[in-house]
């Protein structure tokens, strides 16, 4: 599903479920952007996502050539920060349901010395 913002610029985000988000990211080597907060991080991540916290975000890191798939807790800040990574010219895909979806999916939640995590 894709969707523009309110703001009338015709931003789009393309909403996809994880598993499709874990295929992006195998298939294309898109970035998988974490910006939930660090406890939230540290309790356990999807594997070889890269933490940024929503308030921390800087688009201007972001360089357009590679997509980035956000994903959150449940996909609302993933949300916000595809809606700015995408005004900012990137591809961007938001995980619905984002960690709590991801680990129902089956797939793998570990902490940063690779140990299973859990999504909190």
């Amino acid at each position: 599903m894709t969707r523009s913002d309110n703001s009338g610029h015709g931003v789009k985000v393309i909403d996809i479920d994880p598993v499709a988000a874990a295929a992006v990211v195998a298939e294309s080597g898109a970035t998988l952007l974490d910006v939930r907060e660090d406890d939230e991080w540290a309790a356990g991540h999807a594997p070889g996502a890269v933490h940024r916290r929503l308030r921390d975000l800087d688009v201007r890191t972001f360089d357009g050539t590679a997509p980035v798939v956000t994903i959150c807790k449940s996909g609302r800040r993933s949300g916000a920060a595809a809606s700015q990574l995408a005004a900012a010219g990137v591809t961007v895909y938001n995980v619905t349901g984002g960690m709590t979806a991801w680990q129902h999916a089956g797939l793998r939640v570990i902490r940063d010395d690779g140990t299973a995590g859990a999504v909190i």
